[in-house]
């Protein structure tokens, strides 16, 4: 597995606990709020956008393992 799905997850799961967090310390008491004011939707929006900005993230994390392959030393055939 490569190592831009783990910044992908990562951002999910982060994501889903600030959009949780948001709810419960913030949130949206009189019910209007379509995001807010239903814990699942604002756990669900935040793991969305932090999927979203994990999946900014990958192209360094791709960037950075081109180049790891591309300095492996080679081996020496005798």
């Amino acid at each position: 597995m490569s190592k831009s799905i783990y910044f992908i997850l990562g951002g999910v799961v982060l994501g889903a606990l600030g959009g949780y967090a948001y709810w419960y310390f913030i949130g949206c008491n009189t019910g209007s709020c379509p995001i807010t004011s239903i814990w699942y939707h604002s756990t669900a929006y935040g793991a969305m956008m932090g999927g979203l900005l994990g999946n900014i993230a990958t192209p360094a994390a791709k960037k950075q393992e081109e180049n790891e392959e591309n300095t492996a030393p080679e081996k020496k055939t005798t």
